[in-house]
């Protein structure tokens, strides 16, 4: 009788894989991993795209959950700390909300103000303003 499928034949495996679920380390500490979380956002800025918070922190191996977020964004924080004496364009913008595509609160209350920024955190002046910033992370990455 054949295996069941998933079960010793490897769909099992090619299914998590390519459902995201790798062999990485799936508690807390990939959430705070910087070296991990900024390759996952190099990869998004060289090809071109933003990553939404669930996607990224399904991408770690959680399920969406505001502590989760938080603690996320934590981690963002200190990648674009890190990269900013380097003269890199700040990575945390690329990481959005599934819903309107826009960073949420803090990192409006950080990185937007540190990067002038004064206006509402949604609407057209925002999505233009957020697209900005993304774009000078991808021609910036484009070719590194």
């Amino acid at each position: 009788m054949p295996p069941a499928s998933g079960h010793g034949d490897g769909t099992l495996s090619r299914w998590l894989e390519a459902n995201g679920y790798d062999e990485q380390p799936r508690g807390p500490d990939a959430i705070a991993d910087v070296a991990r979380v900024r390759r996952l956002l190099l990869d998004a800025a060289r090809a071109g795209h933003a990553v939404s918070y669930s996607g990224l922190l399904r991408d770690l191996g959680h399920r969406f959950t505001r502590p989760k977020m938080r603690a996320l964004c934590r981690t963002l924080d200190a990648i674009d700390r890190q990269a900013a004496p380097d003269g890199e364009p700040p990575l945390a913008v690329l990481v959005v909300r599934e819903g309107d595509r826009l960073p949420g609160q803090g990192w409006w209350l950080g990185a937007a103000q540190a990067h002038g920024y004064r206006g509402a955190w949604e609407g057209a002046e925002a999505v233009a303003f957020v697209r900005a910033q993304q774009q000078r992370a991808f021609d910036f990455w484009a070719t590194r």
